[in-house]
């Protein structure tokens, strides 16, 4: 049976879903929060269905060991290759699941946004996951999509802010079926990262969708109704596990969440 007092689970392919974990602890300040970033697997977006499968299931089995209340799947290219599956596994205990494509196809369908980009890697465009989830809500809306397979990479890298960032993003906005998009959907949870440098490019002139912030206010909605929110706890707590530790990663995590983590190799696979 979950309580209010157990922590949220959150994974994803390596860092990329901090950005969701700190959106999270934002809108949700007295919850704790459990982390599983995969980087000895990264990148997702190269790996086959089948495999996408086997590691996300694997993340979900050890949140639900660690008594995670609702799983959230900060991963786009898990999203779009697992989440039946992660839900599955969820269902035999009553968990909640939440992605991070599903509140931004829905948030996108109802704006005034006619012609949508999306930029993610090579296994979420080929699922074709936006276009099918913003169409199904509002067929008018025309959708662009491209794979941009390098920035994961180069984020994890630590390359963000930087003259091999810049010239990847300029390669891959220029493309031409970019050309007359009026707002641009950052397909993967890595991508926040280098949003500044995405609106730079634009000289903001389309709309960058803000991704964390609406998966977060969609779990903040959702976990209200199920009664499952802590009213308050002044020492919430934040674990991460990763499954192979890179510098890059402590970094983000302690500018997101302070120096004063708990971080940990843990070896699930």
């Amino acid at each position: 049976m979950k309580e209010e007092g157990q922590p949220i689970g959150i994974f994803d392919s390596g860092m990329g879903g901090l950005t969701n974990a700190k959106e999270i602890k934002r809108l949700l300040p007295n919850e704790s929060l459990i982390y599983f970033g995969d980087s000895k697997h990264l990148p997702y977006g190269d790996k086959s269905k089948e495999v996408i499968i086997e590691y996300s299931e694997k993340i979900t089995k050890f949140l639900l060991e660690k008594k995670c209340k609702a799983i959230v799947i900060a991963c786009n290219t898990a999203t779009a290759n697992a989440l039946k599956e992660v839900k599955i596994i969820a269902k035999e205990k009553n968990v909640p699941v939440y992605d991070v494509i599903s509140p931004v196809a829905e948030k996108v369908a109802f704006t005034f946004n006619q012609n949508v980009g999306v930029i993610a890697t090579k296994s979420t465009i080929l699922s074709h996951i936006y276009k099918k989830s913003i169409k199904k809500l509002n067929y008018h809306i025309e959708v662009q999509e491209l794979a941009t397979p390098l920035l994961v990479p180069v984020i994890e890298e630590g390359y963000n802010n930087h003259e091999v960032s810049n010239i990847v993003l300029k390669t891959y906005l220029s493309n031409k079926k970019l050309q007359n998009i009026d707002s641009l959907i950052l397909g993967c949870t890595h991508y926040p990262i280098i949003l500044e440098e995405v609106k730079h490019f634009y000289k903001n002139k389309i709309q960058v969708i803000d991704s964390p912030l609406i998966v977060a206010n969609y779990i903040k909605q959702d976990l209200t109704k199920k009664n499952l929110l802590i009213s308050e706890n002044k020492n919430p707590s934040y674990e991460f596990y990763v499954s192979d530790l890179t510098p890059t990663f402590i970094k983000l995590a302690k500018k997101f969440f302070g120096s004063n983590i708990n971080l940990e190799i843990k070896n699930i696979f």
